[in-house]
């Protein structure tokens, strides 16, 4: 009999201790990104249209670049055999049918063939320079966005601040769930503002690397057209 229940006792006491285990034992908790999104208040959603644009504009911008930047290597070759054996007719023609920004400003070079090398310089250079801008449009917005998205993130920091204090004046209190739920608000906006801004502001400077080989590439062939000019005729 004393044997039964020193047994039961010890069963009792290994019961309590694992239900005692279990209850002492942390509970691992996880945030989804729909949660934190929720967290960060109504300040993510202008941080999350200028996210939208900012990509919307950079694939357009990429997109249109790429167009620009496709030059057929044989273009000038072709110009300069019709240019010297005189089919200036024949080099109009084919920069008419030949897309890119080098042929329409070797076409508008030849549309002013006869008048001074000044003029016909300075109109190649106008058309450059339309070139130039749209390749560049909406580039600016995109600069934008890359400097506006870190400010709303920082608004919404402040937002954050100001939620805590006012809460802790609420109730009188300096209890860590009242500043936690405050800081949410805080760390979550700001993550999200410098986010699309370093994303943005990476796209941009992507961008105008490109259009700068671009333009390397305009004006390497603007003189060369410029210097087929000035060469004397076979």
């Amino acid at each position: 009999m004393l044997g039964i229940l020193l047994q039961i006792t010890t069963n009792t006491g290994d019961s309590l201790s694992q239900v005692v285990s279990a209850v002492d034992k942390p509970v691992e908790q996880s945030i989804s990104l729909w949660d934190m999104v929720i967290k960060g208040g109504p300040i993510l959603i202008p941080i999350g249209i200028l996210s939208i644009m900012a990509v919307y504009i950079f694939f357009e911008r990429f997109f249109t670049i790429q167009k620009f930047s496709k030059v057929d290597q044989n273009f000038m070759n072709q110009i300069r055999d019709h240019v010297h054996s005189g089919n200036i007719d024949a080099a109009k023609s084919l920069c008419k049918n030949t897309k890119g920004p080098v042929a329409r400003m070797v076409g508008k070079g030849l549309l002013r063939l006869g008048k001074p090398i000044s003029e016909i310089e300075g109109a190649i250079e106008n058309v450059g320079k339309l070139e130039v801008y749209n390749m560049e449009k909406n580039l600016g917005i995109m600069s934008t966005i890359a400097g506006l998205a870190p400010m709303f993130g920082f608004l919404g920091t402040i937002f954050g601040v100001i939620k805590i204090f006012y809460e802790i004046n609420l109730e009188n209190s300096l209890e860590i769930g009242t500043i936690s739920g405050g800081l949410y608000v805080k760390m979550i906006a700001s993550a999200a503002g410098l986010l699309v801004g370093i994303i943005a502001y990476a796209g941009y400077q992507f961008l105008i690397h490109r259009i700068d080989r671009v333009v390397h590439d305009m004006e390497m062939n603007a003189v060369g057209f410029m210097d087929l000019l000035e060469e004397p005729v076979k």
